[in-house]
């Protein structure tokens, strides 16, 4: 607890110092690609990272098909197909929350493997990732690789920007964690 209240205030005063668009600015290079969903931004560096992406989320809104059982996704659109599954995801959380609503978008960078994401949490703050996944407030982004990618850890993540952005003032960290919890543990439900 006290190392990730260490690491927020660290980011705080960084953004502070740097401004808010530094924690985009350590993570994305010129060649990253993005497509805008209804209540996301997603970024990614190839097709084949948005492909990966996409089977890896085993989320549909209608809950259990038989296409999702033979399909890892829709080849043809990964982006659309992705971008269906987070929009539907995103509105899940928002009703096991109780925080419907038009909220700003939430970004979400993938990376490809861990090596990269742990790479990206070291430049921002200069400690081992010992972490799968993970949000920062100041700048609404999820940052998540394809290695752990699941829909539990996404919806965890949607619900800490969802959480932080509902409330005119941001809840206590213990208990946005606690909230975000319940979300991945009821997503099935």
């Amino acid at each position: 607890m006290v190392k990730r209240f260490l690491f927020f205030s660290a980011m705080i005063l960084i953004s502070l110092a740097l401004g808010t668009e530094v924690y985009a600015e350590f993570s994305l290079k010129s060649t990253w690609q993005q497509i805008e969903t209804k209540h996301t931004i997603i970024q990614y560096e190839t097709v084949e990272d948005l492909k990966d992406f996409d089977s890896n989320i085993d989320y549909s809104p209608d809950g259990f098909s038989f296409s999702n059982l033979f399909s890892a996704g829709d080849s043809d659109d990964p982006a659309g197909s992705l971008a269906r599954k987070l929009d539907s995801l995103y509105e899940r959380v928002q009703r096991i929350l109780d925080m419907r609503g038009m909220l700003k978008k939430v970004r979400i960078n993938i990376y490809s493997n861990r090596k990269k994401l742990h790479e990206v949490y070291h430049s921002i703050t200069g400690q081992e990732c010992r972490v799968k996944a993970w949000y920062i407030f100041e700048v609404n982004t999820v940052y998540i690789t394809n290695d752990y990618v699941d829909e539990g850890i996404l919806a965890h993540e949607m619900a800490h920007s969802i959480i932080d952005h509902f409330f005119s003032v941001r809840p206590p960290e213990a208990t946005a964690e606690i909230l975000a919890t319940y979300v991945d543990r009821h997503l099935e439900d």
